[in-house]
C-alpha cells in the first residue's frame, strides 16, 4: 500500500511527459457545498485505482482550512474494501478550483476543479497537470446519460482521450 501511494504521489505530481490539455478550472467553488461524498463513475487507468470498483471519495473541511480526504473501494482482486488517507488544501484563494492533495508525507498532486454543476454540486469532472489524470465524479453511484454526455463533450473539447475512460462499477441505490 505504502508503495502504491508513494507511486501516486509521483504520478499526480506530473511525472513523465503528456500531451497538452486545457487544465483552467472553476472561476468559483463553494468549498463546503463541495464537502462530502462523491462516487467515482469514470476514471482513466492507474495503478493505484486498478481493479477497484464502488469506488468513493469523501471530503471533510477541517477547522484549519486543510481538507480531510478519504478515498476507498472494493478491490476485486484482493476481494476486500482497501482505503487511502489523505489531505487537501487550496493553496491560492484566487483559484479556487484548483486544489492539492496528498496520501503521502508532503507529496502533493493536482486536483483541479475542471467542470462543476453549479447549482446542485451534484457532479464534477476532476483532472491532473497532464492529459494522464481524469475522473467524472457524482454525489450519487450513477449519473444520467445526459449528463455523462455533457461532462464527456467537455472532457473533449479540453483534449481529454475519453475513449482511455474506466467506467467504474457502482452499487445501485435501492
Amino acid at each position: 500500500m505504502k508503495s502504491s501511494l508513494l507511486l501516486l504521489s509521483c504520478l499526480l505530481l506530473g511525472c513523465g511527459s503528456a500531451s497538452q490539455v486545457s487544465t483552467h478550472t472553476v472561476k468559483t467553488v463553494d468549498l463546503p457545498r463541495y464537502m462530502g461524498k462523491w462516487y467515482e463513475i469514470a476514471r482513466f487507468d492507474h495503478s493505484f485505482e486498478r481493479h477497484m470498483r464502488e469506488v468513493t471519495a469523501e471530503y471533510t473541511l477541517l477547522p484549519t482550512g486543510k481538507i480531510r480526504v478519504v478515498n476507498s473501494g472494493y478491490n476485486v482482486k484482493k476481494g476486500r474494501y482497501t482505503k487511502a488517507i489523505g489531505k487537501a488544501k487550496q493553496p491560492n484563494a484566487e483559484e479556487p478550483g484548483r486544489l492539492k492533495v496528498s496520501f503521502f508525507l508532503w507529496f502533493y498532486g493536482s486536483y483541479n476543479i475542471l467542470e462543476l454543476d453549479e447549482e446542485g454540486y451534484n457532479y464534477a469532472l476532476i483532472g491532473g497537470d497532464n492529459d494522464k489524470y481524469l475522473w467524472l465524479l457524482s454525489r450519487t453511484p450513477q449519473l444520467s446519460d445526459q449528463v455523462k454526455q455533457h461532462l464527456l463533450d467537455k472532457a473533449t473539447a479540453r483534449g481529454y482521450a475519453i475513449k482511455k475512460l474506466i467506467w467504474v462499477e457502482q452499487k445501485k441505490q435501492p
